[in-house]
Formats: C-alpha cells, sequence, structure tokens
C-alpha cells in the first residue's frame, strides 16, 4: 500500500469535514473501522492527526499507516457525539481503541417493570422500563447482594406473569418458597400490590447502598407488630433487621459525611493498566469495579477517560461526586454535561491534594496495584504451564525459550497462477484461529515458491514491527532449505534475525532445517515435537488450499458462466450450487440445466460451451 497516497486522499477529505460537533472514523482499504473518536470541532481535531508538530504515539502512527479511508457523523451536541462514539465502539470493536472487555458482557442486577417485580441478575439489558443496578466487575460481590436481598426482603423468585386480574381469577398457587418463609405468596392474591412493592423499594435502596432508610423502617414495623401484639411477625422483623447490621457491620466505614461519591483509583505495570473504583455511599465502602487493560502507547489520562465514560454511560447510579487520581482534560467537561442533565443533578468531579479524599484516593490505587498484580501473576502462571508438545519442542530444537507462540507459513498454486499464502498461529500447543491470516501473493512470478515465502515473511513482519505487535517465539516455514534461506534473509534485512527462532519442515522425509547449520534434523516419528509440528504444517496447507479454492471459486463464476449472454449472478450461483462445478454443468444434458434455470437459459450455456472459442480457458479453469 502507498502510504504517501493514503494520506494524500485523507488529507484531501479533511479539507472538506465540517466544524461541527461529531464523531470521525478512520478506516482501512477493506472498510473495516480501526479507529472512532468524538470531537467538539471534527474538522479541527482530525487536522491534528496529519500535524507533523505534534507527537504521536505509537499507536496513533501504526493507525495512520492502516487507514486509507475517513468518514464521520454530524451530531447536534458533543454529549450526542460522546453517545454515538460509545455505542459505535461497543459495535464494531474497531482495533485501535481502547476496549474494556474482550468477549464477554459484566451482569447486572435487574428490577423489571411489572406489576410485581422481580429482582435477578442478567447480561442483558432491555430498555423496557426496567431499573439496572451495575454493571459488577466483580461477580462474587453481585451474588452475595442477591443472597441478602433475598434473605431480608420475601420477593418472588419465581417467572409468572404476575397481574391483579390473573390473581384475581385464581390462575396461580403458591410454591415452596411460601411454604418456607422466602416469600409471601403473592401469586395467590395474600399480600396486595403495594406491600409487595414495599419491599421490592426496600431492596433497590439496599442496591443503592443506603441502608439506615432500610434499618429505620424494618425498626418501625417491628415495634409496630410489637405494640399490636404481633409478636411472630415482630419477630420475623427482628430477625432481619439483625441480618441487615450484619451485612452493614462488613462494610468498611471511610468517611463520616453522608455524600455519595466514588473514589478512582490507577496503577500501571509491565505493558497493561488497572482502573479502579471504589463505591461509597452513607459513608461506608460498598462496592469495588476494576478494569485491566494493555496501555498499547496510550497514556495514563486517556485509559481513565474511557474507562469512565464507558463506565457511566452503562451505570444505573451516579454519586454526587468523583474522585479522581489526576486531571483528565476538557474531555471530562462533556460527561459531566451528560451526567448533570442524565441524572437530575449535578456532578462534581475532584483531584484531591490533601485530606482524607486524598487517603480515598490512595487507597483505591492501591486497590488497582494489588488487583494488577495478580492478574499478572496468574498470566505468568498461565504461560509457564507448558504443554507437554510445547516443552519437547523447546529442547528438540534447543530453543533458549519455549515457544509459546509460534507462526507457521505455507503457500499453494494452481501452475504459477493465482498464488496465495497462509499464516496459522498457535499458542502453548493449540491453534488460535482469530489470529490466522491469508495472503494473496503479488510479486512472484511463475512457479517459485522460494520467492513466495520471501514475499509473505516479508509483508508479515513488516506489519508486525510497524504496529509495534509482538514477535513469536518460533516461526515454521514449509518447505526446505531454499525457503528458510529466504525467510531468513527477509528477518536479517528487517533486524529481527536474533530475536525470533525460525526452522523449516520438509514434506517428503519429514526433514526439520534449522539456520545456520548444514545436515538436517529428522525428529523421531513418535516424538510429540514432531506431531505438533506436523499439525502446524497441516493446518496451515489446509487454510491456505481453503483460499485457493474460493478464489478459484470465484474467478470460475466470473470468468466462464458470467460470459454468458443473459446469465447473471443468481442464476449462475443456483446452477454451481447444484452441478458442484463448471464441468459438470458443461456435461450436463440440455433436459437437466432446463430444469434448473429454464430452457432458454439452457439453450445458451449450451452453445457456449459447444463453442470452440471457449474450450481453452474452461480447461484453465477446471485444473
Amino acid at each position: 500500500m502507498d502510504t504517501k497516497h493514503s494520506h494524500h486522499s485523507l488529507l484531501e477529505t479533511v479539507a472538506v469535514l465540517p466544524h461541527e460537533p461529531g464523531v470521525y472514523l478512520f478506516k482501512d482499504a477493506r472498510g473495516t473501522i480501526l479507529y472512532v473518536g468524538k470531537a467538539k470541532n471534527i474538522r479541527n481535531r482530525v487536522r491534528q492527526y496529519f500535524d507533523n508538530s505534534r507527537p504521536h504515539d505509537a499507536k496513533t502512527i501504526a493507525m495512520l499507516r492502516r487507514a486509507t479511508n475517513l468518514d464521520w457523523i454530524v451530531t447536534d451536541s458533543e454529549v450526542e457525539a460522546l453517545l454515538l462514539e460509545n455505542n459505535l465502539i461497543k459495535e464494531h470493536k474497531p482495533r485501535y481503541n481502547i476496549l474494556l472487555k474482550d468477549d464477554k458482557t459484566y451482569p447486572y442486577i435487574r428490577v423489571t417493570n411489572e406489576e410485581f417485580p422481580r429482582i435477578f441478575p442478567t447480561r442483558k439489558v432491555i430498555r423496557d422500563g426496567s431499573r439496572y443496578f451495575g454493571p459488577y466487575t466483580d461477580a462474587r460481590y453481585m451474588h452475595l447482594l442477591l443472597k441478602t436481598i433475598r434473605s431480608l426482603f420475601p420477593t418472588r423468585s419465581c417467572s409468572l406473569p404476575l397481574t391483579e386480574d390473573a390473581i384475581a381469577r385464581g390462575k396461580f398457587k403458591v410454591c415452596l418458597d411460601y411454604h418456607i418463609g422466602k416469600c409471601e405468596g403473592p401469586c395467590a392474591g395474600l399480600i396486595s400490590r403495594e406491600h409487595y412493592n414495599t419491599h421490592i423499594e426496600a431492596a433497590v435502596n439496599l442496591l443503592r447502598g443506603k441502608t439506615k432508610a432500610i434499618e429505620q423502617e424494618l425498626t418501625e414495623q417491628m415495634n409496630r407488630y410489637a405494640e399490636q401484639f404481633k409478636f411472630e411477625q415482630a419477630a420475623m422483623v427482628r430477625d432481619r433487621l439483625e441480618k441487615l447490621r450484619l451485612y452493614t457491620a462488613r462494610q468498611k466505614i471511610v468517611t463520616t459525611d453522608m455524600v455519595e461519591r466514588d473514589i478512582v483509583g490507577y496503577a500501571e505495570e509491565e505493558g497493561h493498566a488497572c482502573t479502579v473504583v471504589l463505591t461509597v455511599r452513607e459513608g461506608k465502602l460498598i462496592g469495588k469495579h476494576q478494569w485491566i487493560v494493555p496501555t498499547a502507547g496510550n497514556d495514563s489520562t486517556e485509559i481513565v477517560r474511557v474507562v469512565l465514560e464507558r463506565w457511566y454511560l452503562e451505570a444505573g447510579e451516579i454519586p454526587d461526586e468523583i474522585v479522581l487520581p489526576f486531571e483528565l482534560g476538557e474531555v471530562t467537561d462533556i460527561l459531566l454535561q451528560w451526567l448533570s442533565t442524565q441524572h437530575s443533578h449535578a456532578v462534581e468531579l475532584s483531584v484531591p491534594k490533601i485530606g482524607d479524599k486524598k487517603r480515598l484516593v490512595t487507597l483505591a490505587c492501591t486497590n488497582a496495584e494489588y488487583q494488577l498484580r495478580d492478574y499478572l501473576l496468574h498470566r505468568s502462571k498461565r504461560e509457564q504451564a507448558l504443554p507437554r508438545s510445547v516443552a519437547a519442542l523447546q529442547r528438540d530444537l534447543s530453543l533458549t525459550s519455549p515457544p509459546v507462540r509460534i507462526e507457521c507459513f505455507d503457500n499453494s498454486h494452481l501452475h504459477g497462477s493465482e498464488y496465495v499464502s497462509s499464516l496459522v498461529v498457535f499458542i502453548n500447543g493449540k491453534p488460535r484461529k482469530s489470529e490466522y491470516r491469508r495472503y494473496r501473493l503479488q510479486t512472484v512470478d511463475g512457479n517459485n515458491d522460494v520467492q513466495a515465502m520471501a514475499e509473505v515473511i516479508k509483508r508479515r513482519y513488516t506489519r508486525v514491527l510497524a504496529e509495534q505487535q509482538s514477535l513469536p517465539d518460533l516461526i515454521v516455514v514449509d518447505g526446505g532449505k531454499p525457503q528458510l534461506s529466504a525467510a531468513m534473509t527477509v528477518l536479517e534485512n528487517l533486524g529481527i534475525t536474533g530475536r525470533v527462532a525460525i526452522v523449516a519442515l520438509a514434506k517428503r522425509l519429514e526433514e526439520v532445517f534449522l539456520p545456520n547449520r548444514s545436515e538436517s534434523l529428522l525428529l523421531p516419528r513418535t516424538s510429540s515435537s514432531l506431531r505438533l509440528l506436523q499439525q502446524l504444517r497441516d493446518e496451515a496447507h489446509r487454510f491456505a488450499i481453503e483460499y485457493h479454492r474460493l478464489l478459484r471459486t470465484k474467478r470460475t463464476l466470473h470468468t466462464e458462466l458470467l460470459a454468458i449472454p443473459g446469465i447473471g449472478e443468481a442464476t449462475a450461483r443456483k446452477l454451481l450450487r447444484h452441478f458442484g462445478s463448471v464441468a459438470n454443468i458443461k456435461t450436463a444434458s440440455l433436459e437437466m440445466i432446463a430444469a434448473i434455470a429454464g430452457p432458454r437459459v439452457a439453450e445458451r450455456i449450451r452453445s457456449h460451451f459447444s463453442s470452440d472459442g471457449n474450450n481453452d480457458a474452461f480447461i484453465i479453469e477446471e485444473l
């Protein structure tokens, strides 16, 4: 790709960008979204990417090298741009945006919008009027919270469609929960809707951390029952009150005021960062949320800003004050504006220097450090738990470090045409298919497997270096000494020869060729290390052949059937699906073709294939 040409094209686009708030999207040649950003003024913000006087981090430089297209969406305000940016990032997961989580969604606690609401955990947010609390990055704490609610308030656990009309018609009967005292039987009309909803509102207050109001209500209820000589009911309320006090006693008191605030902490180590949000309600620490993300060239300000934006755009509860470890810049003003309007109260941001708030920030940062160290420790343990085949390969190839990440290359072609290459990646001896790549080679002349291997190695590791990706522990090329020498020359030119191990595996005798070694290495046929190399080679071969067949199918469809007058893509695909190939269509009877595409099309196909002028092209396509 011509980087200068693509930059010139992008600069032409910048010149027509609007001076309005909105989002901008950098895309690559395939239309894949690389990065989504928001701006108060789209043109001014995007122009900064091409200002050589401004410093750019490695991530931005790598993104601009791949970007060939630029799109934008104008919004009415900066707040709308913030919301749109969040939605686009969640939907497309652009490679160069900070992504807080991979393929999972953190759970919420849902209070349904029903006549007799239910309370349960969920990972799916449905905008139907239900109330959501979370998301909870610590699922254990969420389940403790739900268990406490079930022990304090007799709310239903069933999913019956309870309505006052259905209850009045006697459609439901009480279940075991009623008989063991965990539910008061709203399904059978044993309590009113108003009485049931007092339990729900008390549970909601508990989720919000407002336990003082609950304690006061339970105390008054217990006293009322005692004055009415309803000692059995008073005893039940007393037991709930004791459970509530036991729950609140576990919560650490960190401040003496009643201000609702979130405390943000940050830590960074070994290329990863951790942001922690401590939730303080009524002076008590009631929850902790944490996110670990690779730093990947992002500074601490950007990471914390992104975490807070995503968190508060999804969180159900917004505090009166957010205490930060450092200033975040002007972008937080947009977030503050949205929080204040969305939740009907002013939200204050502060960066304390001394006093109790500073002590709380230190506490949050300490939690972030512990959380990050724990993550890195478990990560290193997982990497150290090597499979037997990987350890055997390290031993048999005399590698200085275990080949945890192995990348294997293979080529495929048809008599020197449609040259393609494949890359497969194994992590800890297992295929990582999400990282497989395929290449359509551009510089290979005729049947030249050595030149093909040199091109794919160069393209792969030029990009790896440009994007500052991790190099593999071992490169495996399919072939013998010539392919290995070509790959070694490319690696030397890129300056990474000593940073990565490389071997070649020849098919005929399963010989392993090593750099700077004249004799091949013959591993035992039953060794796990040879089986791993064979699995790598076979998987790379399968992936290359699969891509080659795809290209052949496309070429056959476009050069042969579509060349027949009156046949479009839909008819061509229908014929290929039925007959399997153009060869089968050529030998099929007129009646068979007519049954699929009609007599007129059948006549045209027969006329086309009976012409001598098309035979050569047809034979080439079917080889």
